[in-house]
C-alpha cells in the first residue's frame, strides 16, 4: 500500500473512532440519568472521559503494538489542541460566553500539574506500570480537587438521548466502544506505517496530526452544546478533556502494556502544553468573557505552536 492508501486508512480509522465515541457518550450518559451522581461530576468526568475515548483507545492500542510515542504524542498533543484550537473556535461558532474564571483556573492548574508529573515520570524514556498507576492517581486526585472546589457552582448537562432501559444503553455503549477500539487500531497501524514511509518521528506525527482527529468529539459535542444554549457545559468539557488527556489517557495504555517513549520529545511537547494551559488560565482571569477576540488569540496560539516546534 502506498502513502495515499495509508492516509486513507488513517482517515477512516479516525472517523470511525470519533463517530463511535459520540454514540458511546450518549448511551453512557443515559445510564446515569436519574441517579444520585452529582450533575457536575457527570459533566466533568463522564463527558470529558467519553469525548476522550479516541485518545484512550489509541493509548491502549499503540502501547500494545509497542509504539509508546504514538500514545504520548496524541495525548499531550490533544491537551494542547483542545486548550487552544477547540476552545478558540467555540466563540467563533457559538457566540461569546463567560469564561467562568474559577473553573478554568482550577482545571488548568490540575492539568499543568499532571503534565509536569508526566515529564518527571517519562524522563527516563520508559513508562512502566508504576508510572501508569501514578498517572491514574493524578487523574483521581485532580478529579477530587476539582469536585471539592467547583461542585457547588456546577450545572448539569442537558439530556442528549431519551432514557430507555439501562440494559439497552449498557449494551449499546459497549458495542459502540468496540468500534472506537476498531477505528483506533486502524489509525495506529496507518500512523506507524506513515511514520516509516515519511521519515517523521511517531511522536511528532501524532502530536500534530492524530491530536486533531481525536479532538473532534470535543469539538462536535461542544458546538452542539453551544447551539443548544449550554455554554457552561461546552467550556467545562473542553478544559476537563485537557485534564483527562494529561493523566488518564496517557497512563491507561502503559498500565496494560509498558512502553518506551522519546524523553526529549515528550518533555518538549509537555512544556508546550503547559505553556498553553497557563495562557488559557491567564486569559480567563484577564478577559473574563470568551469572545471572538479571545477565540482568535487561542487559534493564533495554536498556529504559533506549529512554527515553534517545527521551526
Amino acid at each position: 500500500m502506498d502513502v495515499l492508501g495509508w492516509i486513507a486508512l488513517l482517515a477512516v480509522g479516525i472517523v470511525i473512532s470519533v463517530l463511535a465515541s459520540m454514540r458511546t457518550v450518549k448511551h453512557a450518559r443515559a445510564l446515569v440519568q436519574g441517579s444520585r451522581i452529582p450533575p457536575f461530576f457527570v459533566g466533568v468526568t463522564l463527558l470529558a472521559v467519553g469525548t476522550d475515548l479516541p485518545e484512550i483507545a489509541n493509548s491502549i492500542v499503540s502501547c500494545a503494538a509497542g509504539h509508546g510515542d504514538l500514545n504520548a504524542g496524541d495525548s499531550i498533543g490533544s491537551a494542547m489542541t483542545q486548550a487552544s484550537l477547540v476552545l478558540g473556535l467555540l466563540p467563533l461558532v457559538g457566540g461569546a460566553f463567560d469564561f467562568q474564571r474559577r473553573r478554568v483556573v482550577v482545571i488548568s492548574a490540575v492539568t499543568v500539574a499532571g503534565l509536569a508529573c508526566g515529564i518527571l515520570m517519562m524522563r527516563d524514556g520508559d513508562v512502566g506500570r508504576v508510572d501508569a498507576l501514578a498517572f491514574l492517581g493524578c487523574w483521581l486526585l485532580g478529579s477530587m480537587i476539582v469536585w471539592r472546589h467547583l461542585a457547588a457552582e456546577a450545572a448539569g448537562p442537558a439530556d442528549l438521548v431519551p432514557v430507555r432501559g439501562k440494559v439497552h444503553h449498557a449494551a449499546a455503549a459497549l458495542g459502540w466502544l468496540a468500534l472506537v477500539g476498531l477505528g483506533a487500531g486502524g489509525a495506529v497501524s496507518a500512523f506507524v506505517r506513515l511514520s516509516t514511509l515519511l521519515g517523521v518521528p511517531e511522536f511528532v506525527l501524532s502530536f500534530f496530526v492524530a491530536s486533531i482527529g481525536t479532538s473532534l468529539p470535543e469539538l462536535v459535542l461542544d458546538v452542539t452544546a453551544l447551539r443548544a444554549g449550554l455554554k457552561d457545559m461546552a467550556l467545562g468539557d473542553v478544559v476537563g478533556s485537557c485534564f483527562v488527556d494529561a493523566t488518564l489517557s496517557i497512563g491507561i495504555g502503559p498500565l496494560f502494556f509498558p512502553s518506551a517513549v522519546t524523553a526529549t520529545l515528550v518533555t518538549r511537547g509537555s512544556l508546550t502544553a503547559i505553556g498553553v494551559m497557563v495562557f488559557v488560565a491567564l486569559l480567563a482571569v484577564v478577559a473574563r468573557r470568551h469572545t471572538r477576540v479571545t477565540g482568535m488569540a487561542l487559534v493564533g496560539l495554536y498556529v504559533g505552536v506549529y512554527f515553534v516546534l517545527l521551526g
